[in-house]
């Protein structure tokens, strides 16, 4: 998420899928056997390693990872595409909703009644992603290292941008770059809080408390669906409103 409260935002969030880790371990492990497709072996498959590192990120058991790898070898699957679904949400938020889905008419239904339900509509593809840059984001915990140390080391091994603050350290790189980047900072710095491919915000819209409330509930309510993979989002929420509505 970005903006003001940017960390608190991903706190808030994250907060909210911890408490579903099983759903969690379920959505990693379905990216793990599409990714898998394409091969089994993380030195020859990009997108495998990817997903190996955004589960480890999780802390998925390693029997759980080589179960879901297994699948794809075995053919065990079902024959899942994947699908990004564009809006907007309460306050204009714009939102970007990724999924995997083996029926795309009902993951249509089940997005598009999320956002009609919480003051919000469906664009067409490409109606808000223009708002955003694709880019590798890297999280690490503030206590790491300084803000000095984690800009200089970042930037040393190709990071286009570094964001810290009390809540921690954000490094955003080019999508190309991404795992040559996060394999050189957990060289240095030990693994990554959160390492994934993510949409970043090329600015961010102020939400007032009344929109932030509804917000979330959308947004709780997508990450809850089985067949979404990943939300994002353009908001920017005051400190004293996430304090206020608990987050």
């Amino acid at each position: 998420m970005a903006g003001h409260s940017k960390f608190k935002n991903i706190m808030h969030r994250k907060g909210r899928q911890d408490a579903k880790r099983a759903k969690v371990f379920a959505k990693l492990g379905k990216e793990l056997s599409v990714a898998a497709r394409d091969g089994s072996d993380p030195d020859f498959n990009p997108r495998l390693r990817l997903a190996i590192a955004a589960a480890k990120a999780q802390n998925m058991p390693n029997d759980n990872i080589q179960r879901a790898i297994k699948r794809a070898e075995g053919g065990d699957m079902a024959n899942y595409e994947e699908v990004r679904y564009e809006g907007y949400g309460p306050g204009g938020v714009a939102v970007i909703v990724e999924t995997l889905t083996d029926n795309r008419n009902r993951t249509a239904s089940e997005v598009r009644s999320a956002f009609s339900k919480h003051g919000g509509n469906l664009g067409e593809t490409g109606s808000v992603s223009f708002m955003f840059d694709r880019v590798g984001l890297i999280q690490y915990p503030a206590n790491i290292a300084s803000s000095e140390d984690m800009f200089e080391a970042a930037l040393e091994v190709g990071a286009g941008d570094v964001d810290s603050n009390e809540d921690g350290h954000e490094i955003a790189c080019g999508v190309e770059d991404f795992s040559a980047v996060r394999d050189a900072l957990e060289e240095k710095f030990g693994p990554a809080e959160g390492a994934r491919l993510d949409w970043k915000p090329q600015n961010g819209v102020s939400v007032n408390e009344d929109a932030t409330g509804t917000l979330f509930k959308l947004l709780d309510l997508l990450d809850d669906n089985d067949d979404v993979q990943h939300v994002a989002a353009n908001f920017e929420v005051d400190d004293d409103i996430l304090e206020r509505l608990g987050a």
